[in-house]
């Protein structure tokens, strides 16, 4: 499918509300519009009061708008992995058509069957990814609409995610006066974006450090295989400084991004800076060792939940090794401290687009590249969710806007044996990940 057209990102994080306007020229991306709004209402990456969620989402988009010169009508939006599950899925029907040829609708028949399931009721499907077709035993097909055949199956992977995550997200776009083109899983699209062809194949653990929570996504075989959050991110960092020195949050934030190191081998005692302390007249001095102590502290706790569930699936001896982003992993020291922990290659992602060099923007940027590349078996498979039978593949995303009307973990059954080979361990690991 050709990248044409405007399409929008809306990452709704918990420290600050990300919207991205991006133009695809000859299939490039440029980006002509930026917002980024402190949020309010979230907590832990959870929406938790949608009022103040609806604010922060028209602050970011009014200055996106501003910004790009346009009004923004509908957006792509990003959802936590909080809560998620994902498997796989096979239907396999007989072709309608007399004549036999596979159609749009025999497509969508065989994705409803695939979705023959039972789902808790405080749960729904989020997305459907077909992966191939068969068409009367003939495997590796991506598309088999104008094939002759009597038999047709499909393999795919399904998402499921909890109704209040998923509801709260729409209600709080559609009350700031926006539609939704897409709900697009943030490490799904994360993964399928910052990382390269062969990371993506021979497999890679993306961690993004948000400001209220950590999640921890693996790939392997092109396929999001595990996620994992913790409910730790770097808002922990800012309260943990503000403690220890009791000073205000701001204070504590402020010293985090002007003096603040996660390694403290790289700092010295030496090097002070004044802090104002609550219930002194004058501030104290603190030196930068001091200060980074606390910071690793609290880093080092994160990675080492990250690095105890990745043990368990033995995803750390996948060749891409991990990758960071997200707002806290900007830190300096992040890199250093994160090598020594998880023992394998660590290197830290950062958006390379004009204005928008920080991990802080990964999410938001990442939502709008993959949902460029979301094709018309994607959208003829996702109406066997929604119900709805025409799909309008080419999706304008900026218009004049209308009048405004008034969470945890993936849990996988891991039953290989741990081989001391490396290759049989990552092999026997992801033949199994789904069974």
């Amino acid at each position: 499918m050709a990248k044409t057209g405007m399409n929008v990102g809306l990452d709704i994080g918990t420290t600050s509300v990300k919207v991205v306007v991006a133009e695809y020229v000859e299939g490039q991306m440029n980006i002509i519009g930026v917002g980024n709004a402190r949020s309010e209402g979230l907590s832990r990456g959870i929406i938790v009061d949608i009022e103040k969620t609806v604010k922060s989402i028209k602050r970011a988009v009014k200055q996106a708008e501003e910004k790009a010169g346009i009004q923004i009508k509908s957006v792509n939006v990003g959802l936590p992995a909080n809560l998620l599950e994902v498997e796989n899925c096979q239907g396999m029907i007989a072709v309608n058509s007399e004549s036999k040829e596979i159609t749009d609708e025999d497509v969508r028949n065989v994705a409803s069957a695939a979705l023959v399931r039972s789902i808790p009721p405080e749960r729904q499907i989020v997305s459907l990814l077909p992966q191939e077709f068969t068409v009367d035993g003939f495997d590796g097909i991506k598309d088999p609409r104008g094939m002759i055949g009597v038999r047709l199956e499909m393999f795919g992977v399904v998402f499921t995610g909890p109704k209040t995550i998923i509801h709260n997200t729409r209600k709080c776009v559609e009350k700031a006066g926006l539609g939704i083109n897409e709900l697009i899983i943030s490490p799904l699209a994360l993964t399928n974006t910052i990382l390269s062809d062969g990371e993506k194949d021979f497999g890679t653990t993306v961690i993004d450090m948000g400001g209220g929570q950590t999640t921890t996504a693996v790939m392997h075989d092109k396929q999001l295989k595990f996620t994992h959050v913790n409910q730790e991110g770097g808002e922990f960092v800012t309260k943990d400084i503000s403690i220890v020195l009791n000073t205000s949050l701001n204070n504590a934030e402020a010293l985090k991004i002007n003096y603040g190191d996660a390694s403290v081998e790289r700092t010295s005692a030496s090097e002070e800076f004044p802090v104002d302390v609550i219930g002194k007249n004058e501030p104290i001095k603190v030196d930068e060792h001091y200060l980074s102590e606390i910071i690793e502290a609290r880093l080092e706790q994160i990675f080492e939940k990250s690095k105890e569930v990745l043990d368990e699936i033995d995803a750390l001896v996948l060749p891409g090794g991990v990758v960071l982003t997200g707002g806290a992993a900007s830190l300096p020291g992040v890199v250093e401290l994160a090598s020594d922990i998880f023992e394998t290659n660590v290197k830290l992602y950062v958006p390379n687009h004009m204005g928008l060099r920080n991990p802080v923007f990964a999410n938001a940027i990442s939502i709008v590249e993959y949902s460029s590349t979301l094709n018309e078996i994607y959208h003829i498979a996702k109406s066997a969710i929604t119900g709805e039978r025409s799909m309008t593949m080419s999706i304008q995303n900026v218009q004049e806007r209308k009048p405004e009307k008034i969470p945890e973990e993936i849990h996988y059954d891991n039953d290989h044996e741990k081989n001391e080979n490396v290759k049989d361990k990552v092999k026997d690991f992801f033949s199994n990940i789904f069974d």
